[in-house]
């Protein structure tokens, strides 16, 4: 076991603002953030010393998004649909690679 609890702590921002402005929650961070979780869990990679999947508010980054971040690297991504959640999933939290084309700098 590592120092770190998980080996990978991922935070979507699921904020969604009533007066219209540009949000990660209008653009489906609720949804890709439960989708992510309900993979990880079918892959048996959640708990101790794996991965876990929580909901965060704004981030203040919003013209970026939708994004999330995953910790303990301190990685923001964005994404668009399911299947780059899914390279995020396939690269980053099982192989611990970095996706370059949809990190945000």
């Amino acid at each position: 076991m590592t120092d770190q609890y998980y080996k990978h702590h991922v935070f979507f921002c699921t904020n969604q603002r009533e007066d219209g402005a540009k949000c990660c929650g209008a653009a489906g961070g609720q949804r890709m953030r439960d989708y992510l979780k309900k993979k990880v869990k079918l892959a048996n990679m959640n708990g101790e010393g794996q991965c876990r999947i929580n909901s965060a508010g704004c981030m203040d980054r919003c013209d970026e998004g939708p994004l999330l971040v995953v910790y303990p690297e301190g990685v923001w991504y964005t994404y668009v649909d399911e299947s780059d959640i899914d390279e995020i999933f396939d690269v980053h939290l099982k192989e611990g690679r970095i996706v370059e084309r949809l990190q945000l700098k």
